[in-house]
């Protein structure tokens, strides 16, 4: 039985896991356990900054998503970055990452936030049909990166 609740501490090592799986497939990152480590408890640590929200297969870490907060002068109101999303390979396509980001869409109402934003790689059109059916739209808007040291 699928179960998604709030990440805590003692969850820190099986997201940094679910982290690996999803940034080995990404383009433009790597896995580095210590900085996910680093980055997730930051997370945990402040939870005005965001939440981290857990999927579980009875005691089995599954999937993962995070909602990064801020504020949009636009719309005059909080907003959230939805990062990390990840759900095992074996489980894919049961669904679970359909409540996996139903709930992390319900979390970021219940805070007030306004508007969700997230960012996949231009290749990778499964995710982008999944954001799809969710309600996510392409966004006339291009990212840009600069890295800081």
């Amino acid at each position: 039985m699928l179960s998604i609740t709030p990440a805590t501490s003692s969850d820190l090592g099986d997201m940094v896991a679910l982290l690996g799986e999803l940034f080995a497939q990404e383009a433009e990152f790597s896995p580095d356990t210590a900085a996910q480590a680093r980055g997730l408890q930051m997370i945990l640590d402040a939870p005005q900054t965001g939440l981290l929200l857990i999927a579980r297969d009875g005691p089995a870490a599954v999937g993962m998503v995070g909602l990064l907060f801020t504020v949009s002068t636009a719309l005059g109101a909080r907003v959230a970055l939805l990062e990390d999303m990840v759900v095992t390979a074996g489980l894919r396509n049961s669904g679970a990452g359909s409540a996996l980001l139903q709930e992390a869409l319900r979390q970021a109402r219940a805070v007030g936030c306004k508007r969700v934003t997230l960012l996949t790689d231009d290749i990778n059109t499964a995710a982008q049909r999944f954001y799809a059916r969710h309600g996510f739209v392409p966004s006339p808007m291009r990212p840009l990166r600069c890295l800081l040291d």
